[in-house]
């Protein structure tokens, strides 16, 4: 029988901790985002093609994915604090160098360490918002800091935008940011220590031993790997269907991106009102129904303005999607294996990213952006009958809760809980 999950009791924390950890969630998306306005540019000097360009973007997802099991495991280890702290350092130094640096190989080399130091910041700002709030600070908090992640999406790459009117280097200096944050965070972050499984003192979990005792992980981290393929199939493919309409303005296009970008703050800010009174069950269900509707509408709108309509949803989804399963799987593990489970959830949604161009590109050239999106929407419609089918999605707790608990572990011993 395994032991029950038991979430570590809220640290106190200070004033400055919250606009410390919202701040520091942004850095995430903001590790590729701020590049976008000078790629081509940066193509151009360094005298690369397509896809090498690509990579500049895309290698610090890869890197993620590969450091992320080894960051949860220092998390789990040491505490968030710490971690947390010396990756926002090397973010910020490993980013920075980019405003120096002037071959290919180099540039490259800087952003594999760069998503190395970017592991640790999103795992770290993840498990210490679980640590450090529960019950109805944490969904507030979590609304939050999606709201915080979608509006650092708008506004990093504008000023990125900005900067690179100037020289392709300027944007790199942006990432120095993470320097002063991470020596914030060693100074502020209150110190936690991941709880032990049942408040003993048992031997710690491993990755894999965590995801046997806890299968229902896997379903989560599935989710999420999804749900970064179907991101990327909006974001790069609706200037095809754009275009169809006679749409290909860069500031009209650029609209379509930026209102899902608003849709997931707004919704943000609703989460918590929305998580007093839906379970995640439902929120979740109804996250892939709409992003199913989303794509659907993407295949067949007759025109532009209807189309705008299925970024809006996605956006709307994603920001309810990102908070539900972040807390499925911080409270899915025991404390001992918070991190790794949390930093198995930057592999999934990382790894996504990374292989979506892989996955999408060729299939939407060798058929058409309405076929593609059309598939596209059978990923959510399939995963929304296989939750309804194996109620995987449904938690059990005392009094209808809805507190996550191991696959194995008996219901009655949840509710003595």
């Amino acid at each position: 029988m395994s032991a029950a999950v038991r979430a570590p009791e809220a640290a106190p924390t200070r004033p400055a901790t919250l606009p410390l950890l919202l701040f520091a969630s942004t850095l995430a998306v903001m590790a590729g985002s701020i590049l976008a306005p000078v790629i081509q540019v940066i193509r151009g000097d360094l005298g690369v093609g397509g896809t090498a360009a690509g990579l500049i973007i895309t290698t610090h997802s890869l890197a993620i994915a590969v450091a992320s099991p080894l960051v949860g495991w220092m998390i789990d280890r040491w505490g968030v604090r710490m971690p947390l702290a010396a990756g926002l350092i090397l973010y910020g130094l490993a980013g920075g160098t980019g405003l120096i640096v002037d071959s290919y190989a180099a540039l490259i080399a800087t952003r594999a360490v760069f998503g190395i130091g970017a592991a640790f910041v999103f795992s770290g700002t993840t498990v210490a918002v679980l640590n450090l709030y529960q019950g109805a600070a944490r969904d507030r908090v979590m609304g939050l800091r999606g709201t915080a992640t979608s509006l650092g999406g708008v506004l990093w790459p504008l000023l990125a935008g900005v900067l690179g009117g100037v020289s392709w280097h300027l944007p790199f200096g942006i990432y120095l940011v993470g320097v002063p944050l991470g020596i914030a965070t060693a100074l502020l972050l209150p110190a936690t220590k991941p709880a032990r499984a049942g408040g003993g003192a048992g031997p710690r979990l491993g990755a894999w031993g965590m995801l046997r005792a806890y299968p229902r992980l896997i379903v989560w981290y599935a989710l999420q790997f999804c749900s970064s393929i179907l991101m990327y199939a909006l974001v790069v493919f609706v200037p095809d269907r754009l275009s169809a309409f006679g749409v290909e303005d860069p500031l009209l296009v650029s609209l379509y991106t930026v209102g899902m970008s608003g849709a997931m703050s707004l919704i943000g800010l609703a989460y918590a009102s929305l998580r007093a009174r839906l379970a995640y069950r439902q929120l979740l269900r109804g996250v892939l129904a709409l992003w199913a509707v989303a794509f659907l509408l993407l295949a067949v709108a007759p025109n532009a303005p209807v189309l705008f309509l299925a970024p809006m949803l996605f956006g709307l989804a994603s920001g309810v999607f990102l908070p539900v399963t972040t807390v499925l799987i911080g409270d899915g593990a025991p404390g001992e294996a918070q991190g790794k489970a949390t930093a198995l959830s930057g592999t999934a949604i990382f790894a996504g990213q990374f292989a979506s161009p892989l996955l999408i590109g060729p299939l939407i050239e060798a058929t058409s952006p309405m076929t593609g999106f059309l598939l596209a929407a059978a990923v959510p419609v399939a995963a929304l009958g296989f939750l309804a089918a194996t109620r995987l999605d449904t938690v059990r707790s005392e009094g209808g809760g809805d507190r996550p608990v191991p696959d194995n572990e008996p219901v009655a011993q949840a509710r003595s809980h």
